[in-house]
């Protein structure tokens, strides 16, 4: 998400003129793109930007602007903590970097992209855009796209299908950081895709914090000039109902077929990251039958001891997880599987410590990322 992100603004300051430097030192500007979902990678930024606090004192001339969850999580209050920042701009508010930018940069101090937005911690600002309301359209952040800058990135490219999350994972900031869902309307997605194929892309993963949840209802989000636009997601109850035989809807099984089909000069198409549960047959049928759908599923497990799944609210047993690799498996036999692993939550014991390892040993997966649980504030 964040790489993406990054790569979104930098097609936007090369839009507008910006060359880009490799040190700190001889910049004008000095973009931080942030994380919340570590502590490290949040103390990290913060010391660096209390390095450039100090040159700033010392008369340095530079504009300092800090992007991405943590200006979302913190809010205003990182601009009393770190005078030296000249303004915040939230992961959903990124279309509005370029008046940010140009504000610092003749010295007017708008500091925040959006002030009811950046309140810090639980805002939640995402769920109360109304699906009808034209500025979701800015959530594709469309007008960032940059051909140029995508082929010299490599022949790799990401599209986001979805931002946000409804899981509310008990270690997990994202919710808070990068509100509700919000699913992209399909016809912007392939001609996303269609353009970056055009430009030199030959593999394009799709993004989404649970991936194969996204669903699009035609005709609900209609934008002043007629066209749909991004829209609320389900939440996890209605998520599961069976979908109206009077409604036109779009899956994710839909999705990877429309875009297997109408951009057939793709070689390889992906996509992250997966939610275990509600993960229907429908999408393994696609990848099975589709033959530049990569056979690769990421897919966290995050513990093996039930215990520690219920405390982190993930919604699914061990055995569910294991059932629904074994039916992965049974559907598509060469599928590579990936996986997360978080040790040390809350009350982890070697018992549960020793369940996940028998997880792992079971599954057999292609590769994990393991993580050591970082508490965070909200969380």
């Amino acid at each position: 998400m964040n790489e993406l992100d990054s790569e979104l603004v930098h097609a936007q300051l090369a839009a507008l003129g910006y060359t880009f430097g490799d040190t700190r030192s001889a910049a004008d500007v000095v973009l931080f793109n942030t994380c919340s979902v570590r502590e490290q990678a949040e103390n990290k930024v913060l010391s660096r930007v209390g390095e450039l606090g100090v040159e700033k004192k010392a008369g340095r001339q530079v504009v300092v602007g800090m992007l991405g969850c943590l200006p979302e999580r913190e809010g205003k209050q990182l601009l009393s903590k770190y005078p030296q920042i000249d303004f915040l701009c939230g992961p959903s508010e990124l279309d509005r970097l370029p008046t940010l930018l140009h504000n610092a940069m003749v010295g007017e101090k708008l500091s925040v992209a959006d002030r009811s937005a950046l309140q810090g911690n639980r805002s939640r600002r995402s769920a109360a855009l109304s699906a009808a309301d034209d500025n979701l359209e800015l959530l594709d952040l469309s007008r960032a796209y940059n051909p140029d800058f995508r082929e010299s990135n490599g022949h790799s490219a990401y599209v986001r299908i979805t931002r946000g999350c409804n899981k509310f994972c008990t270690y997990c900031v994202v919710p808070n950081t990068r509100g509700a869902e919000v699913h992209r309307p399909p016809h912007s997605i392939i001609e996303e895709c269609r353009k970056l194929v055009e430009s030199g892309a030959i593999e394009i993963t799709l993004l989404g914090q649970t991936v194969n949840h996204y669903r699009y209802t035609h005709g609900v989000a209609i934008g002043a000039h007629g066209n749909e636009v991004p829209q609320i997601g389900p939440g996890l109850t209605a998520f599961k109902k069976p979908i109206d035989d009077n409604q036109h809807v779009t899956t994710f099984a839909n999705l990877l077929q429309s875009i297997h089909d109408e951009v057939p000069e793709l070689q390889r198409l992906r996509f992250v990251t997966s939610y275990p549960i509600d993960f229907g047959d429908d999408i393994l049928e696609v990848m099975r039958d589709c033959p530049r759908i990569c056979n690769y599923l990421h897919v966290p497990a995050q513990s093996g001891s039930n215990r520690i799944l219920k405390k982190m609210n993930r919604g699914y047993t061990v055995e569910e997880y294991l059932k629904f690799v074994e039916r992965a498996r049974l559907i598509l036999p060469d599928v590579e599987i990936a996986g997360d692993i978080i040790v040390g939550f809350c009350t982890e014991t070697d018992e549960d410590f020793e369940a996940t390892k028998l997880l792992l040993e079971t599954v057999r997966f292609k590769n994990n990322f393991v993580f050591h649980y970082s508490p965070r504030p909200g969380t």
